[in-house]
């Protein structure tokens, strides 16, 4: 298949495609002397792979390693590892938007009363909050 084709099929663009080529996630076919590369089913097996990681919010770096540990003997072990450590940061940042939703809440709760804008003095420094 045409990398365009391959890009439709997993739902991402071309570019996407040759950056996953470029960073070594995917591995560019040979060009032959005339046409186009071809792609076969496991460039896209690979390639929705990548994407679904992507979906779930593992990094690039992440997913390389994900993806080499096909042949490790331990692959389940490690993976679980890694997808727990990816857990916990998601936990984490869950835990930071829920204060800010909290602070955002209280200023917007606050503006208009009192004469000045607290939203506004906030952003300036003027209030501690």
């Amino acid at each position: 298949m045409t990398i365009g084709r391959l890009a439709r099929e997993a739902d991402v663009n071309v570019e996407t495609v040759r950056y996953y080529e470029n960073r070594g996630l995917l591995i560019r076919p040979a060009k032959p002397a005339r046409g186009y590369r071809r792609y076969s089913e496991s460039h896209l097996e690979r390639l929705k792979f990548i994407r679904r990681a992507k979906d779930i919010g593992f990094s690039l770096q992440e997913i390389e390693e994900l993806a080499s540990l096909d042949q490790e003997p331990d692959s389940c072990r490690k993976a679980c590892e890694m997808a727990l450590r990816h857990l916990h940061s998601v936990q984490l940042k869950i835990e930071k938007l829920k204060a800010l939703e909290k602070h955002l809440s209280e200023l917007v709760e606050g503006c208009g009363q009192g004469g000045e804008c607290l939203i506004l003095e906030t952003l300036q420094g003027s209030n501690s909050r």
